[in-house]
């Protein structure tokens, strides 16, 4: 024979439904947080696509340093020159022909 059964105490009750929500609490932060796993992902998706940026501005800028030394007074590349004032005024020498 069985004697009469007991229930569990409220107080167990309450302690392990207060620790499940915890833990569902914190699994929910680590996963979608400020600092969570998703937010990780995307700002290295966002670091990644800034340091592209920014070695297509740098590249950009060398280029720029270099026609700017090329037509600097120290040094002065006359093709760049006849590249740049054909290209501003619309010059064509005599000899040259004009497609369009």
């Amino acid at each position: 024979m069985s004697g009469p059964r007991k229930q569990p105490a409220i107080g167990a009750v309450l302690a392990g439904t207060g620790a499940l929500c915890l833990g569902f609490y914190f699994t929910f932060a680590a996963v979608q947080g400020d600092f969570g796993v998703f937010r990780r992902v995307q700002a290295t998706a966002e670091k990644e696509t800034l340091q592209a940026e920014r070695d297509r501005l740098k590249a950009e800028v060398a280029r720029m340093e270099n026609l700017t030394h090329r037509l600097s007074d120290t040094y002065l590349d006359l093709d760049l020159l006849d590249e740049r004032a054909r290209n501003v005024l619309g010059l064509v020498r005599t000899d040259e022909i004009v497609i369009r």
